[in-house]
């Protein structure tokens, strides 16, 4: 049952249910991964063209600020003249690896710490910049439903509407993240959890 005012399909129980996935699920990558972590580190320290990590804010849960962490795989110079929908990683700003880490989304692997932080959760709406968040809302109020939910690693969008290049992407995707927060059930985070898993396996973009 919902809860009065809350366009959320799963209730307090479901929720829960999720939250103890996200950090046992979360733990688990991290722990699996480390000498991956290890690993990517080294290589990007080594080419020593700036730092390992990429951190930028984002908004979240409740519309709450946090700072999102990646592999970093552009160059910091990218955005010098604003922000962008989607920063295009190829051979004039990245290298062979970084370009390498974006193409097979291991530049993601650090969100595994936000998941278990709570900032995010496998399975929920992308995470937004607040310059991008001010372009939209001046298209709906809506968006404002998307604070109900955690941002994810994965989603319907991201599976199905693919990159956010222009304004009209970036509508039709927050209508399928509130679609996702309508109906969402454990069992459809599981299925979008597997066919996420199956995207990278085979090496489709997405």
């Amino acid at each position: 049952m919902r809860e009065n005012g809350s366009h959320d399909a799963m209730g307090k129980l479901q929720r829960c249910f999720k939250r103890a996935f996200d950090i046992a699920a979360a733990l688990t990558g991290i722990i699996i991964c480390s000498p991956v972590f290890l690993v990517i580190s080294i290589l990007v320290t080594y080419q020593g063209n700036g730092p390992i990590f990429f951190r930028q804010i984002r908004i979240g849960y409740k519309g709450r600020p946090f700072a999102i962490f990646k592999f970093r795989t552009m160059s910091s110079v990218v955005e010098e003249e604003g922000p962008q929908l989607v920063a295009k990683c190829d051979s004039t700003n990245s290298t062979r690896l970084e370009r390498f880490l974006r193409g097979h989304h291991l530049d993601e692997l650090p969100q595994l710490w936000n998941v278990l932080r709570g900032d995010m959760s496998f399975v929920g709406p992308r995470p937004e910049r607040k310059f991008f968040i001010d372009k939209i809302m001046e298209h709906t109020d809506r968006y404002q439903l998307i604070y109900e939910m955690r941002p994810g690693l994965t989603s319907e969008a991201t599976l199905y509407n693919g990159y956010t290049d222009t304004m009209e992407k970036m509508l039709r995707r927050m209508e399928m993240d509130i679609h996702y927060l309508e109906h969402r059930t454990l069992w459809l985070d599981l299925t979008i959890i597997i066919k996420t898993v199956l995207n990278i396996v085979t090496g489709k973009k997405f």
